[in-house]
């Protein structure tokens, strides 16, 4: 019988990815990013079918810590603030196991969207505070 419990999880900060070995020799190396756009969390999975939430954005997102919920899952913080997602060892294996299927058709649903992986970038208003600083000239010698 196959069990989903790793046998030794590492969170890979500089990679930005959580690596699950298995006593039946599978390993996986699940990127934050994907991770966290397939959060089981009621705010990226929605409270009902059809409800799921497109996340955007999350490309340069990382994982701050991640603690053993019983012996059954963990809790992934990750830097944007999220950390609602209980990510339990079936849900694990699950992910890896379907890795390129969901994260193809992530990037799909991206695209009909007309969204992008990268946060956008804040754009200047007239609106927006400003600091004027003065300076004198130099004077001529």
């Amino acid at each position: 019988m196959t069990t989903n419990t790793p046998t030794a999880v590492a969170l890979h900060r500089k990679s930005k990815c959580l690596e699950l070995h298995y006593a039946d020799g599978r390993q996986w190396q699940l990127p934050a990013e994907f991770l966290r756009v397939c959060s089981p969390s009621a705010e990226v999975r929605g409270h009902g079918k059809g409800q799921a939430v497109l996340q955007t954005g999350k490309r340069s997102v990382g994982i701050d810590s991640v603690e053993a919920v019983g012996h059954y899952a963990i809790k992934i913080s990750f830097d944007d603030g999220h950390n609602s997602g209980i990510f339990s060892w079936d849900y694990l294996a699950e992910l890896g196991s379907e890795q390129e299927a969901r994260w193809s058709q992530y990037l799909q649903d991206l695209a009909s969207a007309g969204a992008s992986r990268d946060a956008p970038t804040a754009k200047a208003s007239l609106s927006d505070p400003v600091q004027v600083i003065n300076i004198a000239p130099l004077s001529k010698s």
